[in-house]
């Protein structure tokens, strides 16, 4: 039995039956002590297992993100990271949220300086205000400031040679460019920010400005009241005088500071014209509903025709004054004004004003001739004209005055009525404008009206009131208002100065001088 029984194999047996690994083969990992100590002795150690198969298409991967997020480098930064999009998205968020909560809480008005309520709340907020209260003196404090002087003469008549001319001097201080506060009413608080863009106007190369109010939304009802001010506080500044327009490029444009409003007396025309013009004008002014039930355009149209000197554009401001009107003055024989232009100024025309169209026949003529530079002339043509005063392009609840000193050169259909309601011709100083023009300027001290009439007594003889239908002897001749009004001025307060100079007032032909056959005569030096 025993020599039948199988010999174990030997050590060197199984080192051949388990040959060593070469040397290209990874080695194999050391072995566990513990597992060595469990192990029944004389066991046989398990064999090396084999590496694991390579991944399909037998190539590694390129980026082995077990060890990039196992590494504390990559991870602390992928977490330095993310708190830095967590705070760069709640800082996005907490903006959106304030510009939300900033439109449901606030409300913002924007003021161009091309708009006429500009001025006006500028000069509002220029006004002293009560700032009293702990919250209102230290947020309400302007630093940035800005002024317009204005100079003027003294109105007493004493000029006085070391005082200048500039003897008075007004200082208007307003907000400057930047952001302020300002008090309204206790308990409501404007916050202003003026600023200055960037861009410019093409003509005048002044700097665009912008004015924008800012008030919380409970407050929106306070925006009605502070344009209410500053509109009546603008026109207790024009209080008693006349503001007079001109055309800037394709705006309407303040021409200099107003003037005193001019007496409607101090105008001297013949009997019973000035009273009825006014008249006219008033129950046209009245009668806006009677044209619109009818459908009637709602304009009116004047023509003042005659020699020059004879008082129609100083009626026309005059009559504006009494109206308590402006004055908008539009020339038609400026460069560049085209029928576009013309038409676009007619329906932007400036609330309660009397539109001027001064020596229209002079606009009109010569049109087709050209200069030797080139330039044709004006570029607005008579029927672009005609369409602005009554066509599509004509606006409403407009009163127009045109003056002429030759109404033989117009055309009828200018004159015709519709754009021409009301003809009046304008004519030479007559006996009875003589008469009031020097009780005007010498009332006071002919009481007894004996120097009146040697005035008078002395035009008559000199035939400046167109003669005498009785003494053919008498010349026919005719003066004008304006050399009246300028004999008085220069005898202030001398009346028989003014006698004496009467002969002055005749009209006088000046001619050319014929050349000297010498030549120029020239002095020594």
């Amino acid at each position: 039995m025993a020599a039948n029984q199988p010999t174990p194999p030997s050590t060197a047996t199984l080192s051949s039956q388990f040959p060593a690994p070469s040397s290209s083969t990874p080695p194999s990992a050391p072995s566990n002590p513990l597992a060595s100590l469990l192990s029944p002795a004389g066991s046989p150690s398990s064999p090396p297992l084999p590496p694991p198969p390579p991944a399909s298409g037998g190539s590694h991967s390129i980026l082995p993100f077990d060890t990039l997020f196992t590494n504390p480098v990559f991870a602390g930064g992928l977490g330095l990271a993310s708190l830095g999009a967590a705070a760069a998205f709640g800082r996005r968020a907490f903006i959106r949220g304030g510009e939300l909560l900033k439109r449901q809480l606030l409300v913002n008005v924007e003021i161009s300086k091309r708009d006429p309520s500009y001025e006006w709340v500028l000069q509002w907020l220029a006004q002293p205000r009560d700032n009293s209260g702990f919250l209102a003196q230290r947020i309400t404090r302007l630093r940035n400031l800005s002024v317009a002087t204005t100079t003027s003469r003294p109105t007493n008549g004493v000029y006085a040679a070391d005082e200048g001319r500039a003897t008075h001097a007004s200082f208007h201080v307003q907000p400057g460019f930047g952001k302020h506060i300002v008090r309204h009413q206790p308990g409501v608080y404007i916050a202003v920010d003026r600023q200055k863009a960037s861009t410019a106007q093409t003509v005048t190369g002044e700097p665009h400005e912008t004015l924008t109010l800012t008030l919380l939304w409970m407050h929106r009802h306070a925006i009605e009241d502070i344009f209410t001010q500053a509109h009546e506080l603008a026109q207790s500044f024009q209080q008693g005088k006349t503001v007079i327009y001109t055309t800037r490029n394709m705006n309407w444009t303040v021409l200099g500071k107003p003037r005193l409003k001019r007496p409607l007396g101090s105008v001297i025309l013949d009997e019973g014209i000035a009273e009825h013009i006014l008249k006219d004008a008033q129950e046209f002014i009245k009668a806006q509903e009677w044209y619109t039930e009818r459908g009637v355009p709602y304009r009116r149209g004047y023509l003042l025709y005659g020699p020059p000197g004879t008082g129609k554009t100083s009626f026309i401001q005059a009559l504006a004054g009494e109206l308590d009107y402006s004055v908008a003055m539009i020339n038609l024989s400026e460069t560049g004004m085209t029928d576009d232009l013309l038409a676009h100024l007619m329906t932007q025309l400036p609330e309660r004003s009397i539109l001027l169209l001064e020596d229209v026949d002079a606009a009109l003529v010569n049109r087709r001739e050209r200069a030797p530079d080139g330039y044709t002339g004006r570029t607005v043509t008579a029927s672009g004209l005609l369409n602005a005063l009554d066509g599509l392009a004509a606006g409403e609840d407009r009163i127009a005055f045109l003056t002429t000193n030759h109404i033989d050169r117009l055309d009828p259909a200018l004159i015709r009525p519709g754009r021409v309601d009301v003809t009046v011709r304008i004519g030479e100083a007559t006996r009875y404008q003589a008469a009031k023009m020097w009780d005007r300027y010498y009332g006071d001290m002919d009481v007894d009206h004996s120097g009146r009439e040697r005035f008078l007594k002395r035009l008559h003889e000199l035939g400046l009131f167109g003669g005498d239908e009785k003494d053919p002897a008498v010349p026919k001749r005719h003066t004008s208002t304006a050399a009246i009004q300028g004999l008085f001025q220069f005898n202030k307060g001398d009346m028989e100065g003014a006698i004496k100079m009467a002969e002055g007032l005749i009209p006088r032909t000046y001619e050319p001088e014929a050349p000297s056959p010498e030549g120029a005569i020239k002095s020594p030096a």
